[in-house]
């Protein structure tokens, strides 16, 4: 296992599986104009580490997983909508499935971080709420764009134009959570999705994800399919699944 700390951003990474927390548990894990820089840094890394099937993101403590950008910083114009963005965007367009841990509430631009993510895991008794319509700030087209193609406009309304606070069981029947569980068993059920996906044969679900980040968008034209169809299918992970399924035992996927 590696570990690397800066500011407020912890990263670890145990063989395929990579792991960012959020470190600022004394301010909500808010993040700096910093912390974003080094988490679009960070994700650039993971992008590139074609050994890496996973990332996990979650916040440290156990009272909110995130409440967004620094106010502070927002008040001095050290932080911005658009350089939150920069980081969001690079997110939700990563090469491998992320899963987010959220392990308290949520707050502001904490929730379209989770948002960007394609697991999203929360605590029963967590809260969130997005205050963008009570302190005056109109969020970017990325961030509302996000909102309404993935939970819809009625939803979307709910949450940033009426600024509802919403709980855990709330969450989880609009589609917001993936899975809703007890803070005991947060890091089993976290363990358990992230484990999945890492023994997963990569490229079929790194596929099928950038895949469906087109249908989503309407971008499939701009997209080679066929393409990566055709690499799946000729690939060594189809062989290695097919007879590990005839010989009924556990494929070993290499990626390739």
């Amino acid at each position: 296992m590696t570990n690397t700390d800066t500011g407020g951003i912890r990263f670890e990474r145990d063989d395929h599986i990579a792991r960012v927390t959020l470190d600022r548990p004394d301010r909500h894990n808010a993040l700096e104009a910093a912390d974003v820089d080094r988490m679009v840094s960070l994700l650039g890394d993971v992008e590139s580490d074609e050994t890496i099937r996973v990332l996990l993101l979650t916040g440290a403590g156990d009272h909110t997983f995130c409440s967004g950008a620094s106010l502070d910083q927002m008040r001095t114009g050290q932080m911005s909508g658009e350089l939150f963005d920069t980081m969001t965007d690079r997110l939700a367009t990563l090469r491998v499935p992320t899963v987010c841990a959220l392990n308290g509430n949520v707050y502001g631009g904490g929730a379209e971080l989770a948002l960007c993510c394609d697991f999203r895991i929360g605590v029963e008794g967590m809260r969130m709420s997005v205050p963008a319509a009570r302190l005056g700030v109109c969020y970017p087209i990325g961030g509302l764009t996000r909102y309404v193609r993935r939970l819809g406009p009625g939803t979307a309304n709910r949450i940033l134009l009426a600024a509802e606070d919403m709980d855990g069981a709330e969450l989880f029947r609009i589609g917001f959570l993936t899975e809703l569980t007890t803070r005991d068993a947060l890091h089993a059920a976290v363990q358990s999705r992230v484990d999945r996906l890492a023994e997963l044969a990569p490229l079929a679900v790194q596929g099928m994800k950038q895949i469906m980040r087109a249908i989503a968008d309407g971008s499939t034209d701009a997209l080679d399919v066929d393409g990566i169809v055709e690499r799946c299918t000729t690939s060594d992970d189809l062989r290695e699944g097919i007879n590990a399924w005839k010989e009924r035992r556990e494929p070993r996927f290499e990626g390739r």
